[in-house]
C-alpha cells in the first residue's frame, strides 16, 4: 500500500459486500428483510435514517454491487431539479431497451432537499422510473414530505457498538490491499478500545483517527516502515479528552450526572462548568440539550413553564447551528434552569398514572368519552350524554376516569 494515497483510510477500507459489513446486523444480517430484497433483486425505495459514519453510504455501495440495476448517485447538497430530471429520462431510456434495466438512485443528505425538490422526486418514484435510496441524519418523519415517505420503507441503522469499531480497527490493520496491514504497527490492544471509545460509533471517525495516528509516527528505516502506536497519539489525532468519552462510558455519565444534579441544585455556576467540560470534551450538543428538555419538565416542571420553552429553544439551536455557536444558547438554558425554582410534581404524577396504566390497560374508555365518527356507533351510544364544557357557564361535572379509578388522583 501506498501512503501518498489521496484516498482516506476510511474510503478505501469501505466494505464492498454483506460478508465485509460491520454492525446493524437488525437489517443486514442474513435473512433480514433488507438483505432478502436486495439478493432476490427485488428492491423498492427506501431510506436510511441514522447518525453519521454508521453504514448508510456504504449500504447503498453494497446495494448497487450486488444488484442487477444501473446505480446513480445525488448528493442533496450539490444536486436540484435539473441534474433529477437528467436521471429520469436516463432511466425511462434504460426501462425501455431491450435488457429493460431499472434505476437505484442514490441520494446523500436527502433531507437538505427543500419541499419543492422532494415533490419533484415523488412522481419518479410512484411511476416506478426509479427506485430511490436516501440517506439521512434527520428524523424522516421531520426532513421528508408525507407521501415520498408513505412510498419508502424506512430503516433505522444505530450507532455502531465499540465491539464493531473494534473489528473495523482491527480488519484495517491487517488489510494489505487496502488498509495498513503492509506496515509493521505495534498497537496494543487497550489502545484500540481507547479509539473506540472515543469515535463515538462512528466508524469514520475511528479510521480517520488511527489514520492520523499512523501518518504521523512512521519512522522509515532501511528495508521498511514501523511504527508504534500509543494512547497519547490517538487522543491527540482525535483532539478529544478521554476523560470524556472513556471506553467504559463511566466518566461520561458522571458528567452528565453533575450537569444535571448542579442544575437541580440551583448552582448555576457548577452547572456552567460541568457544561463546559462535556461540550469542550467533545460531547455531542444534541445530546447535552435532550438532557436539559428533560430537565426542564422533570425537575423544573410547573414551577416554571417557561423552563421547556427555553430548553426547547436551545435544542433548535443546536440543530440548526451546531458547535460551537450553539454552546451559548446551551449556556444561557442551563443557568435558566439553575436559577429556576424546582418541582418535581409532574415527574412523580406521571410515573403513578404510568403505573396505573400498566396494571389496568383492559379497562374501556367511557361510552360517553369514546369518539362516535359513524351512525353506527352514534346509534350504540357513543359519545352520549357527554357535556360539552364551553357551553356552560360553570364547571361542568363528569367523570373522565374509567369506573374503577374514578377516585383516582394523581397530583
Amino acid at each position: 500500500m501506498n501512503t501518498d494515497k489521496i484516498q482516506p483510510l476510511a474510503d478505501r477500507m469501505r466494505p464492498r459486500s454483506f460478508a465485509e459489513f460491520v454492525g446493524q446486523e437488525e437489517i443486514a444480517s442474513s435473512g433480514k428483510l433488507l438483505r432478502k430484497l436486495v439478493e432476490n433483486d427485488e428492491l423498492s425505495s427506501i431510506i436510511f435514517w441514522g447518525p453519521p459514519g454508521v453504514g448508510k453510504t456504504t449500504l447503498a455501495q453494497i446495494i448497487a454491487n450486488q444488484t442487477k440495476a444501473h446505480f446513480v448517485v445525488l448528493s442533496a447538497v450539490d444536486a436540484g431539479k435539473e441534474e433529477l430530471r437528467k436521471v429520469v429520462r436516463e432511466a425511462k431510456d434504460r426501462s425501455h431497451e431491450i435488457e429493460r434495466q431499472r434505476t437505484i438512485l442514490f441520494i446523500d443528505e436527502i433531507h437538505r432537499w427543500n419541499k419543492a425538490q422532494q415533490d419533484a422526486l415523488l412522481p419518479c418514484v410512484e411511476r416506478g422510473d426509479i427506485i430511490l435510496i436516501g440517506a439521512t441524519t434527520e428524523n424522516p418523519s421531520f426532513e421528508i414530505i408525507g407521501p415520498l415517505l408513505s412510498r419508502s420503507r424506512v430503516f433505522i441503522l444505530k450507532s455502531l457498538t465499540e465491539k464493531n469499531i473494534f473489528e473495523i480497527i482491527k480488519r484495517t490493520l491487517k488489510d494489505k490491499e487496502r488498509g495498513l496491514g503492509g506496515y509493521e504497527i505495534k498497537i496494543e490492544n487497550e489502545v484500540i478500545e481507547l479509539l473506540a471509545g472515543l469515535s463515538g460509533g462512528d466508524a469514520r471517525v475511528a479510521l480517520n483517527g488511527l489514520e492520523l495516528a499512523f501518518k504521523s509516527k512512521i519512522i522509515p528505516p532501511a528495508g521498511g516502515h514501523k511504527s508504534k502506536i500509543t494512547t497519547d497519539d490517538i487522543k491527540e489525532s482525535l483532539q478529544r479528552t478521554h476523560l470524556i468519552f472513556d471506553k467504559k462510558g463511566e466518566e461520561f455519565y458522571n458528567l452528565i450526572s453533575a450537569l444535571h444534579k448542579s442544575m437541580r441544585g440551583s448552582d448555576a455556576n457548577a452547572a456552567l462548568y460541568w457544561l463546559a467540560r462535556m461540550l469542550e470534551g467533545g460531547c455531542d450538543p444534541l445530546y447535552v440539550a435532550r438532557r436539559v428538555l428533560r430537565f426542564a419538565s422533570e425537575d423544573v416542571g410547573m414551577a416554571n413553564s417557561e423552563a421547556l420553552i427555553q430548553a426547547n429553544a436551545a435544542y433548535d439551536a443546536c440543530h440548526k447551528i451546531g458547535f460551537p455557536e450553539c454552546a451559548v444558547h446551551l449556556a444561557q438554558a442551563v443557568v435558566y434552569c439553575a436559577k429556576s425554582k424546582k418541582s418535581n410534581l409532574l415527574y412523580v404524577a406521571y410515573g403513578k398514572a404510568a403505573a396505573d396504566a400498566r396494571n389496568t390497560s383492559h379497562l374501556g374508555v367511557p361510552i360517553h368519552l369514546r369518539n362516535a365518527p359513524t351512525k353506527f356507533m352514534k346509534e350504540i351510544g357513543y359519545g352520549k350524554d357527554y357535556k360539552y364544557n364551553p357551553d356552560f357557564d360553570k364547571p361542568v361535572e363528569q367523570e373522565y376516569m374509567p369506573n374503577e379509578l374514578k377516585e383516582k388522583k394523581y397530583l
